[in-house]
């Protein structure tokens, strides 16, 4: 057997994985499309990036496998290929957060999650759903929240929240959640909530967090077609 010739092949192709990773860009694409399928368009105004440059790095992520795509109707909607694609994701910030310190640094140079209080374990939270002592709030844009879930939790995306206090309870607490550990939408929601005397926590990471550990899920029900005869 030609050993060099084989390995020459087989790490090439690793590395094909790895070098589609090597982007910051690229891992807020993939951390995005976590969080449920989109097209270029909506992937450029996420990222203030230029349509051509978000179409350039899907092309790598696709060509690595990474994502996969699908036409719907005009606009060619990007997707993760596989659930091992988030845990790969995930895999690779846990390692760079326990070698690098600079993610650490820069988390509390940016005030991440700085005057949050306490978070609310994700065991703990089923334990509390199970007493109805809590609400579950989605702070997540409202197209993330309809793509996937935690079961029982209600939409009130961060920009809406202002306008939505009265539908909050006062007489349970409230577990709020966003994309991940770095979304800031939870963040930006909880110091509202306190402003407003509500007993409310972090959830501990977020959605892909709670993805990634294969736990239940729900999607909103998709829209019912129109009757025969109706516009």
């Amino acid at each position: 057997m030609a050993h060099r010739a084989f390995k020459d092949r087989i790490y090439a192709q690793f590395a094909r994985v790895g070098n589609a990773l090597g982007s910051p860009r690229r891992l807020e694409l993939l951390d995005l499309l976590a969080q449920a399928p989109r097209h270029v368009d909506a992937l450029a105004a996420e990222t203030d990036m230029s349509v051509a440059s978000v179409s350039q790095h899907l092309q790598v992520l696709r060509n690595a496998r990474l994502v996969e795509a699908d036409r719907q109707g005009t606009k060619v909607v990007y997707r993760l290929a596989k659930e091992e694609v988030l845990r790969l994701w995930l895999s690779l910030r846990a390692v760079a957060e326990s070698r690098l310190p600079e993610v650490g640094l820069a988390a509390r140079e940016f005030g991440v999650h700085a005057g949050a209080g306490p978070t609310l374990a994700r065991d703990e939270l089923q334990r509390l759903v199970e007493q109805g002592a809590v609400m579950i709030l989605d702070v997540r844009p409202a197209l993330e929240f309809q793509h996937g879930h935690l079961p029982g939790a209600v939409s009130v995306p961060v920009a809406e929240l202002l306008a939505r206090l009265a539908e909050l309870p006062r007489d349970r607490q409230i577990a709020l959640y966003c994309r991940g550990a770095y979304c800031l939408f939870a963040d930006e929601a909880l110091a509202v909530l306190h402003q407003h005397g509500f007993q409310a926590y972090r959830l501990e990471g977020g959605w892909q967090e709670w993805l990634g550990e294969g736990r239940p899920t729900a999607a909103a029900p998709a829209a019912p077609a129109p009757a025969p005869g109706n516009s």
